[in-house]
């Protein structure tokens, strides 16, 4: 039986600039309900295909709303030719293998201190590790964020393979999922 590819979302969006940081070097766009409602997930998804007419690969991120959203770095604007207040066109598709997260190098450290919780961790998959990291780092607080970051690595060490109990989406949440606050 042959895979079907990936079913492709085209949409155009406009182009925002975060009120926060001032002087921000990047931009986000907010996807249209209709095509965020394309996609697998209400949460994070993995999407490659172009902006404007340059490839890339990106996560797009939940606006616990129910749909997306997409933080656009300055070398993708660059290279797309746009800036903040364009509308850019998009053709996305889910990407067939989730790509490895990013650890922060607080959560790398305390996975080095603790072998048991590191072989949890390089046992589980790129998504388990993406919504532990989403949970640990998540938190207002700094201290918030260093208990998390312990009361994780005890749990993983203990054999757990998921963070219970975690809003992927941030619709059923009080935490706050969603994108920046758009400069004026």
């Amino acid at each position: 039986m042959a895979l079907r590819a990936p079913a492709r979302v085209r949409f155009k969006a406009r182009l925002l600039c975060p009120a926060k940081p001032a002087d921000a070097d990047w931009a986000f766009l907010v996807l249209p309900q209709a095509a965020s409602n394309r996609l697998p997930a209400r949460s994070q998804v993995s999407v490659d295909g172009t902006f404007g007419t340059v490839p890339f690969q990106a996560t797009l991120e939940p606006d616990g709303q129910g749909s997306h959203w997409l933080r656009v770095g300055k070398s993708l604007l660059d290279a797309a030719g746009v800036v903040a207040g364009d509308t850019v066109a998009l053709n996305v598709a889910h990407v067939a293998e989730e790509p490895e997260p990013d650890v922060p190098p607080d959560l790398r450290e305390a996975l080095d201190a603790n072998p048991a919780a590191s072989a949890t961790w390089d046992d589980i998959t790129p998504l388990a590790r993406r919504d532990w990291i989403q949970w640990m780092t998540s938190g207002r607080k700094a201290e918030t964020r260093v208990k998390r970051i312990a009361s994780g690595c005890d749990m993983l060490s203990s054999g757990k393979r998921r963070a219970c109990c975690f809003d992927r989406s941030g619709m059923y949440s009080r935490g706050k999922l969603g994108p920046p606050e758009a400069a004026g």
